[in-house]
């Protein structure tokens, strides 16, 4: 049974840089009784427009929080990983590189060894070592825990392994940056077993700060967008809905199914291939057109759908991006309201909980809002002023408290570095 809350703002802070890197070496030093050889980090995400577009060769405007996942690691000889978590209660897990396949790795252990993997199937020599991690990236909250966690044990193993593909700090490769990407997408989708998109990887390690990075996944190029809310008295509310959300339970992968089988049957390669002037004709065709023997019109129509969400969304993504340009912030709101409409009613991803979040939201005064991330849970996010962030918190957390759901969680999302 649904109990009630408190209707108090519970916030989520992100550590300072240094005090996260002091906890995962003394984590490690705790578990392996030795010192590693050095500390990394990679940050969660927010997306502030373009969901479910990156498998589909479309837009997306994420940009890195300053929540991250730290690790400390130890090159160690053989090819032996060994993991520990300060998250997790199973103690340290062993797992042999050699023994890595799909579907041979089960757990959180299957993100960081599934790194190394596929490093290794690009050519990398890479061998075992000794990892400790810690995070404050809020867990199954939709801002992607999974890929900082990836990430941070990419930048890691660069370095352990001398690999070249990161740059420093204040040179990042961005080219080598997009490789370790890529092979952070393959443990994903291949070792963990979550048909993601690349987004959340991209930004992760190809992110800058004070910006939200603007990457086009038919090419994988991006932009750097400037985004300073706080020039502007504005701030991005995250909310944590508490809803479990959870990428590896069929859904995500029946949504990315489908555009897939659209794709096909309209005979191009991506929905990129549809722009707003032509979505009218491809909606045409897909509901004239001959499915499977035995499909009826309800199957069409949940194609027609999840078209019509990409197609409009990807326009959404260049609308945000063409305001923001002109210095226009203020007005990204709409687009943002009108994301969640498609997303919950085309897509079917929203839930109870991301409604209430989105709705209450708005009624407390923000300009826009809108679910982020795979969504069936997670977070949501709103543009709101400045002086308001705790009044809209607030709003927030007393409807969730009047709706009998669990209480959220909020933090105030900036663009930050990206994984080093």
């Amino acid at each position: 049974m649904e109990q009630q809350h408190e209707d108090t703002p519970v916030w989520v802070g992100a550590w300072e840089p240094a005090a996260g890197a002091e906890r995962v070496r003394a984590l490690f030093a705790d578990r392996f009784g030795a010192e590693p050889d050095g500390t990394w980090s990679a940050p969660g995400r927010v997306n502030l427009i373009g969901e479910h577009t990156d498998y589909n060769g479309g837009l997306c405007l994420p940009f890195a929080l300053p929540h991250r996942t730290y690790v400390a690691v130890r090159r160690t000889d053989g090819d032996t990983v060994r993991l520990v978590s300060a998250q997790e209660s199973t103690g340290v897990r062993e797992v042999a590189l050699s023994e890595v396949a799909p579907g041979a790795v089960s757990g959180w252990p299957a993100y960081v060894v599934g790194v190394a993997w596929a490093l290794r199937e690009a050519g990398h020599e890479v061998g075992g070592f000794e990892i400790a991690v810690d995070s404050c990236v809020p867990y199954g909250a939709g801002l992607s825990s999974s890929a900082a966690l990836e990430c941070a044990a990419a930048v890691a193993l660069d370095a352990l392994y001398g690999l070249g593909l990161a740059g420093t700090a204040d040179a990042p490769d961005d080219a080598g940056r997009a490789a370790l990407a890529d092979a952070c997408i393959r443990a994903e989708n291949e070792i963990a077993g979550a048909s993601t998109g690349g987004m959340d990887q991209a930004v992760s390690l190809r992110a800058r700060a004070g910006h939200a990075l603007l990457l086009d996944c038919r090419d994988g190029s991006t932009r750097h967008v400037p985004f300073d809310l706080s020039a502007h008295d504005l701030a991005l509310l995250v909310i944590d809905t508490k809803a479990e959300h959870a990428l590896v339970d069929g859904q995500y992968a029946a949504r990315r199914a489908a555009c897939e089988e659209a794709a096909s049957r309209l005979g191009i390669a991506t929905l990129r291939e549809i722009d707003l002037h032509g979505l009218g004709d491809a909606l045409a065709a897909l509901a004239h057109g001959t499915g499977p023997v035995g499909e009826g019109r309800d199957e069409v129509e949940v194609l027609v759908r999840r078209v019509r969400h990409v197609v409009t969304e990807i326009a959404r993504v260049e609308e945000f991006v063409g305001l923001l340009d002109d210095d226009r912030v203020e007005e990204v709101g709409s687009g943002m309201d009108a994301s969640h409409a498609s997303l919950r009613d085309d897509y079917e991803v929203s839930c109870r909980e991301l409604d209430v979040a989105v709705e209450s939201a708005r009624e407390a005064g923000a300009l826009g809002a809108r679910m982020t991330g795979g969504g069936f849970g997670g977070s949501a996010i709103a543009l709101v002023r400045a002086d308001a962030v705790d009044a809209v918190a607030g709003a927030v957390a007393a409807a969730f408290a009047a709706e009998g759901l669990h209480a959220p969680a909020f933090l105030v999302a900036t663009a930050s570095a990206p994984a080093a």
